[in-house]
């Protein structure tokens, strides 16, 4: 079973990359951007095949080594 993850940093941790970025398409003449926030995506395929168990182990996954969930926020966005 695959699962994607997308990890964001909480709202109020500054976003430096993001800031850069959207300086970047600003000056590419892409004025109309609010704000940039930068994160990760995870694509993980999992042997297990009841979709409440895999996600219950990709929870665990995200809590112990792909999010630090002092500055991130984490969300699984798909399973197949």
């Amino acid at each position: 079973m695959k699962i994607s993850v997308v990890i964001t940093l909480k709202k109020d941790v500054l976003d430096p990359q993001g800031k850069v970025i959207h300086q970047t398409l600003d000056g590419m003449g892409f004025e109309d951007v609010n704000e940039v926030r930068q994160g990760k995506y995870f694509e993980i395929d999992t042997k297990e095949n009841d979709p409440k168990k895999a996600k219950d182990k990709v929870e665990e996954m995200c809590k112990k080594l792909l999010a630090n969930l002092v500055i991130e926020n984490y969300k699984i966005v798909d399973l197949k």
